[in-house]
């Protein structure tokens, strides 16, 4: 029975707290593998050794379990340091090659649209694109430990057949896997499979290179070892299939129910799945390696599985059937007669439909006030919906050609960020181009009278080609945003929060693995952190200080209910949140959500939500690694 995906079934907070328990389950199950392959290894050379002298048999037992550990622990720890580096590293060892953002390709250009739209929507930064250019099936898969680092890779079929509904839906699908931090799971996934399949490669490897040679009637030793390890191999491939499978099923069906809500349609997705069932090859992978690596990570099937037990997805005619419950089996069979003569042209459908290749730019917004609760906004961490995706496509549709090329390139996204942040003043502003460099001054009259809303968003864009800079660079450009934002004398709480999130995306690119996993903190430990940021907060929204001692109360009472808490006491300065954002980041998932109900509460104490107010809590949810979308236009 298929499950019906709905958008009840996302909630980033839960996703985030269930990631610990799924983390458990797998070392559970790689360790059960470990020791079933140990088994095995033990049985055979026990049987083969007892004709031995006494103690004979136990030494090779011995030595044969030493052996088989050292290349699987070997084997995972090698393949985990090299994953080390994020998602584009995932990408690349499949044969993935990146995406320029800079190309005029039109297939190129439709998905580098697509996923700038969801992620101006999300909240997130620009992934990182690539393409598996020898791969005519309909695929595609995110990898990465956090959204900083995360990486997009499509299939070169998937750019040919899908339209762009189709490649929204998909694209939607893997954004699912961003935000909810299942993409660190799959890499540790593949990280913990090396060690296991590596047996096999090694028998593979010995069999090519030694085990032909000095055939005698007496056997030949490394003919024998080549074999056992290829049997190894197939015992290590059983169990790698099993915990694929157990692991990502799924959350197959959760990224389904979160591509519908980011679209609030769901033809775009179920046309993907149907043409994955229509045309030859499906979502199969060619590249035999490759799919073994990410097929539990991958949109579709990498390969046809015999049995539903090895099966990392759902079945095809489920998934279809919960997105349009009045399909029929015996359609599929029209799907692959309609598909086999003619495959379907995604472009050329956009065309026929008069699709237009971006969203028609609109005026920027006058400055809102709205209503707000604090379920409402935390329930929006990690998701977006329809009318986010609209305003992500407006807001793309409006940043400048010319500083959408400057953002995508290395040499030039760097000077982009720094003239951002360059001030009106002019004294002021030669300090700062002499610190930043002439590239930065010589871009400020393009972006000086670029709207605010379209600032952080361009940043966004820009940051992935910032951190392809040598490391030594990155950290460098870090202290400089800083040094750029006190050439003035004045540091507002905004101001410091986007440079702080300018350097808290590089850090976590940077270091992604050690930077992605879920916090464990009660709230009761950190609590003078969470109050500091409170009463910061609280001071910046309400010049009053009796309104902002209100706000503060109002916050703090919803960070911890029923505790007696200190009397508001703002911060003399920004800079005494530093030493906060860090412990406060570790916080345990649903203590987070009750830290972004708090703030929340803050904010809107007097009843409204403004502009500055609304990017404000944006900036801060984003340093705890919590994305929330735009909430004003």
């Amino acid at each position: 029975m298929a499950t019906q995906p709905t958008s009840a079934a996302v909630d980033f907070f839960a996703r985030q707290s269930s990631a610990r328990g799924t983390s458990t389950k797998l070392v559970t199950l790689f360790l059960l593998a470990v020791l079933a392959i140990i088994a095995v290894v033990d049985l055979v050379v026990y049987l083969a050794s007892t004709k031995g002298p006494p103690g004979y048999t136990l030494t090779w037992v011995i030595v044969a379990t030493a052996v088989t550990l050292l290349i699987i622990v070997g084997g995972t720890l090698s393949k985990m340091v090299t994953l080390r580096a994020g998602g584009a590293a995932v990408a690349q060892s499949v044969g993935a090659v990146p995406v320029d953002p800079t190309t005029t390709d039109p297939q190129l250009r439709r998905l580098i649209n697509v996923v700038e739209e969801m992620s101006i929507a999300s909240g997130v930064p620009m992934p990182r694109l690539f393409v598996l250019e020898r791969e005519q099936s309909i695929n595609a898969f995110a990898a990465g430990y956090t959204p900083a680092d995360a990486a997009i890779t499509v299939t070169a079929g998937a750019l040919q057949r899908l339209n762009r509904d189709e490649l929204q839906g998909v694209i939607g699908h893997e954004f699912s896997h961003v935000l909810n931090g299942d993409m660190r799971l799959n890499v540790r996934l593949i990280g913990l499979l090396a060690g296991i399949l590596l047996l096999g490669l090694i028998g593979l490897r010995v069999l090519a290179f030694g085990g032909g040679r000095s055939r005698d009637s007496k056997g030949n030793p490394i003919l024998f070892a080549a074999i056992a390890f290829l049997v190894l191999g197939f015992v290590g491939q059983f169990f790698a299939g099993l915990i694929q499978a157990a692991v990502s099923r799924q959350r197959e069906w959760l990224a389904d129910a979160s591509s519908v809500q980011f679209t609030r349609q769901t033809s775009g997705l179920v046309g993907a799945l149907k043409k994955i069932a229509g045309v030859p090859g499906g979502s199969a992978l060619r590249d035999t390696a490759a799919e073994r690596q990410v097929n539990h990570m991958l949109f579709g099937e990498g390969k046809r599985s015999f049995s539903q037990l090895y099966a990392t997805h759902p079945p095809l005619l489920e998934r279809i059937q919960a997105l349009e419950p009045g399909f029929q089996p015996e359609e599929l069979k029209q799907l692959r007669q309609e598909y086999h003569g003619a495959p379907p042209d995604g472009m050329a459908e956009d065309a026929q439909r008069g699709f237009a290749a971006a969203a028609p730019a609109q005026p920027a917004a006058s400055p809102q006030q709205v209503t707000v609760a604090p379920e409402q906004i935390s329930a929006r961490v990690g998701t977006f919906g329809p009318d986010d995706l609209a305003r992500g496509a407006a807001i793309s549709a409006q940043i400048p050609d010319a500083l959408r090329q400057l953002a995508g390139q290395p040499s030039t996204a760097s000077d982009l960020v720094l003239a951002l942040m360059l001030d009106a003043d002019a004294e002021v502003r030669t300090r700062q181009v002499a610190m930043a460099g002439a590239g930065a001054g010589e871009l400020y009259e393009q972006v000086a009278n670029l709207p605010e809303l379209l600032r952080l968003p361009l940043i966004g864009i820009a940051l992935p080609s910032v951190v392809a800079r040598p490391p030594q660079q990155v950290q460098g450009f870090v202290t400089l945003a800083d040094q750029l934002a006190q050439a003035d004398g004045t540091y507002s709480l905004f101001e410091y929060c986007a440079v702080r999130l300018i350097g808290c995306y590089l850090r976590d690119s940077l270091d992604p693995a050690r930077r992605s996993a879920p916090g464990r903190v009660d709230v009761g430990k950190v609590q003078q952190a969470g109050l500091t940021l409170l009463a910061a907060i609280s001071a910046a929204g309400n010049p009053d200080p009796a309104a902002a001692a209100h706000a503060f109360g109002a916050g703090a009472a919803r960070l911890m209910p029923g505790v007696s808490l200190p009397a508001f006491d703002p911060p003399p300065s920004v800079f005494a949140l530093d030493g906060g954002w860090q412990p406060l980041d570790a916080l345990e998932p649903q203590h987070k959500r009750a830290l972004v109900e708090a703030m929340v509460a803050a904010v809107s104490d007097d009843g409204v939500l403004t502009v500055a107010e609304a990017e404000l809590l944006r900036t801060a949810c984003a340093l705890l690694h919590c994305p929330l979308p735009a909430m004003i236009a």
